[in-house]
């Protein structure tokens, strides 16, 4: 018997947010909308948009002993994550530098902060959390190593899901314990390199051949494309209005491995997760807007 439905391994930022009418180039400056606050990063983003749907999650990351970290904190305990991973200490908080345009798309700088203090010892003092938890989340927000760790830590029988932002290459390790491995076009790009192809089906093949069990790539308003050792199958999107893809990423990712963790097949997940995602870009902000499951329901 798990504990957890889902332990997310990853990043926790204070999102500050403007909004502009256009993005500035070299040397310039715009003016853009007051300052929003948001509590952010893609780990804590996961854990919070999985706790809303209904799974029992818990959390495993780093902040400072700042306003920014108990901002964070409360809004993982709001949702209903628990925080018993979450260390306080060692740096400031990380923090997200994010403009919006009107379209909805957005740009966005991280400075890590604390996230870049967890560590490998960190994850190995956590053993127990994840021993407690029927599937693992993780991202590049923090460390690689860390994430290594996370691979080397990983109970028989528990499903490992990664999300490779900000993409890098990655060890052979860590691609064989991905199940799926979920990446948009550029970071299927930057993990295949030079030889990534030039359709999802093909960057979808070649990311197999590297060892993870399954690929799930996403392509947007396109929807996704979900691939395995059985083939490929196209997704289709939910047609909103956007609003703000902020967080969008990172609430498809955690409704995925949670869907996967109950038993449902990858292409059902990834349908669920789209229509997570897509109710999630029609509310401004990250965590702010991430639908329970009545709402994905209802959409």
């Amino acid at each position: 018997m798990y504990d957890y439905d889902l332990l997310v391994v990853g990043s926790a930022n204070a999102d500050l947010v403007i909004g502009v009418e256009r993005r500035p180039g070299a040397g310039e400056t715009v003016l853009g909308s007051d300052l929003a606050l948001h509590p952010g990063g893609k780990g804590a983003n996961q854990a919070v948009a999985a706790a809303r749907l209904g799974a029992r999650t818990g959390l495993l990351a780093r902040v400072g002993d700042d306003a920014h970290g108990r901002l964070l904190l409360d809004s993982q305990r709001a949702a209903g994550v628990d925080t018993a991973g979450v260390l306080v200490g060692g740096a400031p908080t990380g923090v997200a530098l994010i403009t919006v345009d009107p379209s909805g798309d957005n740009s966005i700088v991280v400075s890590p902060g604390a996230n870049g203090r967890l560590t490998p010892a960190d994850v190995h003092a956590a053993s127990a959390l994840l021993a407690a938890s029927r599937v693992v989340s993780a991202q590049l927000e923090i460390p690689l190593e860390t994430v290594v760790e996370v691979v080397r830590g990983l109970p028989s029988g528990t499903r490992f899901v990664l999300n490779p932002s900000p993409p890098r290459e990655l060890p052979e390790e860590v691609l064989a314990a991905c199940d799926p491995l979920i990446v948009n076009e550029h970071e299927a790009r930057v993990v295949l390199g030079a030889d990534a192809g030039a359709t999802p089906e093909q960057w979808a093949g070649a990311l197999l051949a590297l060892g993870p069990r399954s690929v799930v790539v996403t392509l947007g308003e396109e929807g996704a494309l979900v691939a395995d050792a059985s083939g490929t199958a196209r997704v289709p999107s939910v047609k909103v209005n956007a609003v703000d893809t902020t967080g969008a990423g990172d609430s498809f990712t955690a409704a995925l491995a949670w869907r996967l963790g109950a038993g449902e097949s990858l292409a059902d997940s990834a349908a669920y997760a789209a229509r997570v995602g897509a109710a999630a870009v029609t509310r401004e902000g990250a965590q702010a807007s991430f639908p329970t499951a009545e709402e994905v329901a209802a959409l």
